[in-house]
């Protein structure tokens, strides 16, 4: 039996500014079996959706009652080492307060790059050495979330996603699981939202016509659907760590579906 009625799938972009329209956000939803379909935009002049109004429409979508799985394609903490170097209390709360001083990026005019240039925030009072993963990411293969300006990387979208992560939070409270962080077995009929990683999974579906970016999403939604459906997503809520991996993935987070 599925624990969840929905499951979306966004596949992230730390381009430009908050309020533009950016090619690469994409959204998909899938409602119970059905196949997952593309979430359009806001009626507007622009084509695409832009990162404040994807976290508006979450808010909304996660104030009905349908038991809702959310996959995002960006990081949602950094490594150990981070923490360590500038004295953040290791929880996850104190994470996003600290980082969201620094880091304003859901300013309406506020470019990645501009607080990595320190024209607004104090980006550089909270930097981190590229060479550091997170235990998840090891696993996963996957690159440091301060690995910029490469091919495959997640770190601008990480930093332009986190603090609209803690907006969600403060919304929303214990009523939306966020996984690991709330804990790594939710309570039957919560909203979860989780860190996705398509690459993964994006070679086990193919639909012809998508841009890379709709196939990511697609991916996260149709995976997340399948999982549950198949009963394997309450193994991935629980991956195999030993108490001291479990302890330091309980901070910096896992990506759902690294075994």
């Amino acid at each position: 039996m599925s624990s969840f009625s929905r499951y979306i799938g966004i596949d992230y972009s730390g381009a430009q500014t908050p309020t533009q329209s950016l090619k690469g956000l994409r959204v998909y939803k899938a409602d119970g079996g059905e196949i997952p379909v593309e979430v359009l935009p806001p009626p507007s002049p622009r084509l695409y959706w832009n990162r404040r109004e994807v976290a508006e429409w979450l808010v909304a979508t996660l104030k009905e009652p349908t038991p809702t799985l959310v996959g995002i394609d960006h990081g949602f903490s950094f490594p150990l080492p981070y923490f360590d170097k500038h004295g953040i209390t290791h929880s996850w709360d104190a994470f996003l307060d600290d980082f969201c001083l620094h880091w304003p990026t859901d300013g309406d005019h506020v470019y990645v790059d501009f607080v990595r240039d320190g024209a607004c925030g104090n980006g550089a009072a909270r930097t981190g050495n590229p060479r550091w993963r997170r235990l998840t990411e090891l696993r996963a293969r996957a690159k440091s979330p301060f690995h910029f300006d490469v091919k495959g990387s997640v770190a601008k979208s990480t930093h332009a996603g986190i603090p609209w992560l803690r907006q969600l939070r403060k919304t929303f409270g214990p009523a939306v699981h966020f996984w690991p962080f709330d804990g790594w077995t939710p309570r039957s009929g919560v909203h979860v939202v989780a860190e996705a990683y398509p690459a993964l999974w994006r070679s086990r579906y193919f639909v012809e016509g998508l841009t890379s970016d709709q196939h990511d999403a697609y991916t996260v939604s149709r995976w997340l659907q399948e999982s549950d459906s198949n009963g394997e997503l309450n193994r991935f809520f629980k991956p195999s760590l030993d108490k001291t991996e479990r302890m330091a993935a309980e901070i910096e987070g896992w990506i759902l579906g690294v075994a």
